[in-house]
This record gives C-alpha cells, structure tokens and sequence, in this order.
C-alpha cells in the first residue's frame, strides 16, 4: 500500500548554489551522489524518516537520453515532483492498472553515497494518460542504513522534524481530485478553504502526511504558482519543533524573515517565498 510523502524532489539549475539556499533556510543538507546512467546528482536534508532531496544535472549528454530535467531547470528548476512511499510496489502498480491508471513497471535504482554507502530502491512512473507528477517509490535499503548516508539525520538549525504536507496547485479542484483518488486508490476527500495558500482544497491523507490538491480563491501562494508555472507541486509544509528559532536562523544567515500566516486548524504557520527557495514555496508550522 501506498503509506507516506517519502520525500520531495526539487529542481536546481546549480547543485552547490542550491545546497547554500537550503542551509540558509536552516536545513542541514550534504551532497547524495550521482545516479548512475541518469546525469543527475542530488544532495540530501534526512529528517526523522522522510527527506528533502535537490536535484541537479551533472552530465548533460547523459541526462538527454534518459529524461528532460534539463528544459524544467532552464526555466529555474522548483518543486519538480512528489515522491511516494510504498510497501509493496508490484501490487500497489498492478492496483493501479486495475482502476485504469496509465503506470509503468517498477523498475530498480540505486547510487553511491560520497561515503560510500550503497542505496537501492525500486521505483515506477506514470504514462501520459496520468501526467501527474508524481513518483512512487520502495526502498530496497532499510531505514537505519538510508539514514546513514548523512551526517546527524534529523538534526537541523530550523527544528524540521519530518514533512506535513506537500501541496499541487490545479484549475479545477473536483476533477483534480477525482483523479488523484483513482490514481493513490483513495476516496475523494472533502474540500475546504486553506487560508494560508488561498485556495479550496482536497487533502489526501497518507500516514503522518498529507498530499493537497488545490485551486485558488484568491490572490496568494497557490494562484501565484499556477500562473507562474502552470498545475503542479508548487509548496512542501514542514513541521518544526520552533518557528521562532527556525525564523531566527534565516535572518541570521541573511534570509528575508519569512511571512507569518493562520492555517484553518488555527496553528499559525510561516512561508518562505519562491525567490528565496528555489522557486518552492517553503511553510514551516509548529510550536512558537
């Protein structure tokens, strides 16, 4: 079954200038490798289970004959996609066949860590009957041996703790919803006002995670990013153990401070901007 956001999967024209961003905004993120046939080279943010990963292009010839990350970065890279954990990938593919989702066969992966460390992993895409983006993921690595590929996982300057929610801005949120649901195998979810991204959302709830589809209301987060960029994963949520502390650090290593805001639970909540992240909106919710 399919079980929780593993990690998201941000674009960035350059690896190293991209690493900087992440520190600043108080991530403790270290260089992941190279995926080996692929051209592309990420760094890694682990929190106490899931993970940020940033993505880049190393080898250009070799990443044109495999996929067209390259034409995404040229246009400043972003949140490219969300990935999906599963415990049983073979099923969960043959599930989606039958509810007549367009999903090619899990196909295994893996790459050496700078440590050393070899990680594997199965994965499957959808086709372009299903152009979501979105990637389904099972790791063929347990979790002890995959949090070892960086130093101090789950320690970070801005307190994340794990990923809360990663949202997808659409035009029209009952037909979105309505194929996400038959995509991940779940009822459509009842929609409602989020007051921070202004915008009627559907939310999927996957274990301690949950993946938004949204369409805007109003002038804000979630209209922005679809006049900007068009549908699609536009902002990943995390929850922290101190938005104050988490704020601080920003300012400290020369961050704008990020805007406050009030979810519809009523927990207050803070957003970094797509120009100083990548081109992500980047929301951190917690404790003061």
């Amino acid at each position: 079954m399919l079980t929780t956001i593993d990690h998201v999967m941000i674009g960035v024209p350059d690896l190293a200038r991209g690493i900087d961003t992440y520190t600043r905004l108080g991530f403790s993120i270290h260089p992941g490798g190279v995926h080996p046939g692929k051209g592309t080279h990420n760094a890694i943010a682990f929190f106490q289970e899931d993970y940020l990963e940033l993505v880049s292009v190393w080898d250009r010839e070799q990443h044109l004959a495999s996929a067209n990350l390259v034409a995404f970065l040229a246009l400043g890279g972003g949140l490219g996609y969300v990935v999906i954990q599963s415990d049983d990938l073979d099923a969960d593919v043959a599930a989606m066949r039958t509810r007549g989702v367009d999903v090619g066969d899990p196909e295994e992966g893996g790459r050496r860590t700078p440590g050393g460390l070899e990680l594997r992993w199965k994965v499957a895409t959808l086709g372009p009957g299903n152009p979501l983006r979105l990637i389904f993921i099972q790791h063929l690595t347990p979790l002890a041996e995959r949090r070892r590929q960086v130093p101090g996982a789950g320690e970070h300057p801005n307190g994340v703790l794990r990923t809360e929610r990663a949202y997808i801005t659409v035009p029209d949120v009952t037909k979105a919803a309505e194929v996400y649901a038959r995509v991940l195998g779940m009822p459509v979810p009842k929609t409602y006002r989020g007051t921070v991204i202004m915008a009627d959302m559907a939310v999927f709830e996957l274990g301690p995670t949950g993946l938004a589809v949204g369409q805007p209301t109003a002038p804000g987060p979630a209209a922005e990013a679809l006049n900007r960029q068009g549908p699609g994963p536009f902002q990943v949520l995390y929850r922290t153990a101190s938005m104050d502390a988490a704020a601080r650090f920003m300012v400290d290593h020369g961050m704008p401070p990020p805007v406050r805001g009030t979810r519809n639970t009523g927990e207050q909540a803070m957003l970094v901007e797509p120009q100083n992240a990548g081109n992500v909106y980047v929301g951190f919710v917690g404790p003061a």
